[in-house]
């Protein structure tokens, strides 16, 4: 099944043509406003380095779920 998505909004320019495979691969710094500052504060608090890292944190997944369930 294809799916398509228009990302660019969540990217850094330089990765806006990145397929999803390399976006999950790039530094969080890949994302539209994480400065470098930033990812390296990820980095260092919880491991994070990758955009795929960010999106499978175990902290992040349940603050997501808590705002989930008051919609």
């Amino acid at each position: 099944m294809t799916v398509s998505a228009d990302l660019s909004k969540y990217l850094d320019k330089a990765y806006e043509s990145s397929t999803l495979a390399e976006i999950l691969a790039a530094p969080v710094s890949a994302l539209a406003g994480v400065t470098e500052e930033d990812a390296e504060a990820l980095r260092k608090a919880f491991r994070i380095r990758t955009v795929g890292d960010l999106g499978k944190n175990k902290y992040f997944l349940a603050a997501q779920a808590m705002v989930q369930l008051t919609k």
